[in-house]
């Protein structure tokens, strides 16, 4: 695919051209190689909000500057204080320029563009093709390429007639829709930051983001986010107006616009001084901001470039073979919160690459209408966090139990065939053939769960942002279905490695994208080192933190992720652990929480949520949820059962029908059924620290309107372990006599 400058004048005359420092650290993965596997973007997306590394950092750089000398677990070189704008490879100034990590050939050499440039050229290249999706009623409507770009300008002019200054923040708020990806554009072309805040930020979290990218105006998209804007308006001084691009306003105030009112504003403006802007505009300059979600800590910015997204847009979209749209168009269906970067990746950058259409589901997606979306819209391609994953899972699983004896033994042929083919594939790659029970199986079986789930046109199913089970992975995989895993962070403006079908590994989140590099730093005796980013996607710094930024950034401009992980043979990347999330017991063992708990959840099927404890303990111990439904108008789990768990105690024996009947070990053979799994996991222990030795079945299950989850579904143990501390203590009140099949603990 050959990218077009449309605007030449728009080029930056400062663009310079960098290498890591040092090549034989890397575990390159060239061009030629294939890649392959983004639920809460990749099973093992790190999470921004965790990015700083977990290593001892000192600085001696004071908060205004932007210079970086730092030293840290392994020494790092001395960086040149360099003077001129776009010579450093990272700055916290708001109007600050970096210098880009190019290359002298492949994709590390492509031209770099501004956001206006890839815009124009997809414009240009298929005006006339749908850009975006949404339905009015039972009708969906469109709007193409051309009718977006023009949209997107008078937006930017109407964003300039109501003060929106340079290097000044557009906050969004608000579910996926048109005014969404129009709005953060237009801020984007305006000369101002994109900003998105999660919807179910309070209105103090709001405040701080806001404040922090200096917001001149604010987007909200309904009366109840609305809400929290007019609390705390009088606290930010340089808010100029504020737009609800949803229903009616139900009281007129100063500065506050309909969406209709505000596109009217930039309607007959003269192109001047819009135009002026965007000819200025360089590509190593910040474009947006990525707010990170504050669990350890503050959000920070995350400061990306025009660079970032459009590279990183292009690189993904070869990488993955996306097809241009006058050969197939592609189709996404746009629902996860577009303030992450996942969401912003595949939901508008990947698709203006490529002239792709995005399709909006509803504002209740997560609470079960996404599942009709998808059957209407059948997207060719489909990034579902692990929790969308699972929820397919279990309804599957609890369709499939009501079925009949001949359906449920051809499903489980069905199954066999399929998990045995793929594995084979796997393995041999092109080398596999397909087996005629194989085709057999497609034809009975999996052509129609596809085509139920409304995945018949997908050819690549991902799942990122947090980590994913084997269970769930091979589940999905004896359907057919492989699910490719995404790794990266907002500081990598998404993906890092990515799996493919022609590269795949269970588990692995796959190889890296070609012009990026991976280098594991710290490796120990089992090669498992703290996984470190080289390339165009690496963000520009944190907006007025160089403190964090450094934390963050070596000294040669590598990203330390924060993430352990290992390379094999093949250069397949596995996530091991998280540093943060490391349970150090008192004992002195490194403990990776996940693996645990993942082998707990597939040990017992009836758990939802499990949480390892024992930093500086003298064992671990451990909280669990079980499956239960979920409210669908406010996502607060309900005491009633699911019907897979219902199942599940009903084999056992038990009548349980709700939580309150099984938690605290309250139903006896529930209670056993739970202790025996764990026992299998301990079994399975590499050490005697590494054994659960207490736990306990929690009242409710996590959930993001209990804290206890993210807005990706990602586990927040700090809170956790605040929100539980006294069931945790009582775990330690009294020493514990170590567990066996003969000696179950009695229930907590």
């Amino acid at each position: 695919m050959h990218l077009t400058a449309c605007e030449p004048t728009a080029m930056s005359t400062a663009v310079v051209m960098e290498h890591p420092g040092d090549e034989s650290l890397l575990q390159s993965c060239g061009t030629a190689d294939s890649l392959a596997s983004l639920e809460d973007a990749t099973a093992n997306e790190s999470s921004e909000e965790e990015s700083a590394c977990a290593r001892e950092v000192q600085t001696n750089t004071k908060a205004e500057q932007s210079t970086h000398t730092t030293s840290g677990a392994t020494p790092r070189p001395d960086s040149l204080s360099l003077p001129t704008k776009g010579t450093e490879l990272w700055t916290t100034h708001r109007d600050g320029e970096v210098k880009l990590r190019m290359g002298e050939s492949g994709l590390e050499a492509e031209t770099p563009l501004t956001v206006n440039q890839m815009f124009t050229s997809t414009v240009q290249r298929f005006g006339n093709y749908p850009a975006l999706g949404w339905k009015e009623g039972e009708q969906w409507k469109t709007m193409t390429y051309s009718e977006y770009y023009k949209s997107c300008r008078t937006a930017a002019k109407s964003f300039l007639k109501l003060g929106l200054e340079r290097y000044h923040g557009v906050g969004i708020l608000g579910f996926n829709s048109t005014e969404w990806f129009i709005a953060d554009i237009a801020a984007i072309l305006a000369g101002g930051f994109a900003v998105g805040i999660y919807t179910t930020n309070s209105p103090e979290a709001c405040q701080y983001v806001a404040e922090n990218c200096q917001a001149n105006i604010l987007v909200v998209e309904n009366h109840k986010q609305l809400q929290k804007i007019l609390q705390i308006q009088d606290k930010l001084p340089h808010l100029k107006a504020i737009i609800q691009y949803k229903d009616e306003l139900k009281e007129k105030k100063p500065n506050l616009y309909t969406w209709a009112e505000f596109m009217e504003l930039g309607q007959d403006e003269p192109d001047t001084q819009l135009d002026d802007i965007i000819s200025s505009q360089k590509p190593n300059q910040c474009c947006t901001l990525i707010y990170t979600s504050g669990t350890t800590g503050q959000p920070k910015g995350v400061m990306l470039s025009h660079d970032n997204l459009t590279w990183t847009a292009f690189a993904t979209g070869q990488h993955v073979s996306l097809n241009d749209a006058d050969k197939l168009q592609e189709v996404v269906v746009s629902y996860l919160p577009l303030s992450h970067i996942a969401a912003q990746m595949i939901d508008i950058w990947l698709p203006m690459k490529v002239g792709g259409v995005a399709y909006f589901a509803q504002p209740d997606a997560l609470k079960g209408s996404l599942a009709n979306t998808l059957r209407e819209i059948r997207p060719t391609a489909f990034l579902g966090v692990p929790r969308v994953w699972e929820k397919m899972q279990e309804k599957m699983k609890s369709i499939g139990a009501k079925s009949s004896t001949v359906r449920r033994k051809v499903a489980s042929w069905a199954k066999d065939v399929g998990l045995q083919t793929n594995l084979n594939k796997m393995e041999l790659g092109s080398n596999s053939r397909k087996p005629l029970n194989y085709l057999l199986a497609k034809r009975l079986v999996f052509r129609k769960v596809r085509k139920a789930l409304g995945l018949d046109r997908c050819t690549r199913c991902y799942t990122g942002a947090a980590p994913i089970t084997k269970d769930t992975l091979e589940f999905f995989l004896s359907l057919d279905i492989p699910l490719f895993e995404l790794y990266g962070m907002s500081e990598s403006s998404g993906p890092h490695t990515i799996t493919q079908a022609d590269a795949f590994r269970l588990t692995s989140c796959g190889k890296v994208i070609p012009g990026c590099k991976t280098k594991l730093s710290n490796p120990d005796d089992e090669k498992n080192g703290e996984i470190c980013f080289w390339g165009r996607h690496v963000f520009m710094g944190y907006l007025n933190m160089p403190d964090k930024t450094e934390e963050a950034l070596d000294a040669e401009g590598w990203l330390h992720s924060g993430d352990l992980g290992k390379l094999d043979e093949n250069n397949f990347l596995f996530i091991t652990g998280r540093i943060k999330e490391l349970i150090i017991t008192a004992g002195g063992e490194n403990i990776p929480p996940v693996p645990i708990e993942d082998a707990v959840k597939e040990a017992v099927p009836l758990i939802s949520n499990a949480m390892l404890i024992g930093d500086k303990r003298k064992f671990l111990s451990m909280l669990l949820t079980v499956k239960c439904q979920i409210n669908g108008d406010t996502g607060v789990p309900e005491d009633e059962l699911t019907p897979e768990a219902v199942e599940f105690c009903r084999k056992l024996g038990s009548s349980c029908t709700r939580v309150t009947e099984i938690a605290g070990g309250r139903d006896r053979v529930v209670h056993a059924a739970i202790q025996d799994g764990i026992n299998r996991v301990n079994e399975k222990a590499t050490s005697n620290a590494q054994r659960i030795q207490k736990w306990t079945i929690l009242d409710q299950d996590f959930s993001i309107p209990g804290g206890e989850l993210g807005p990706t579904m990602k586990l927040k143990r700090p809170v956790v372990m605040k929100m539980y501390k006294d069931q945790i203590e009582s775990f330690y009140k009294e020493v514990v006599t170590p567990v066996t099949p003969d000696n179950p603990l009695p229930p907590k």
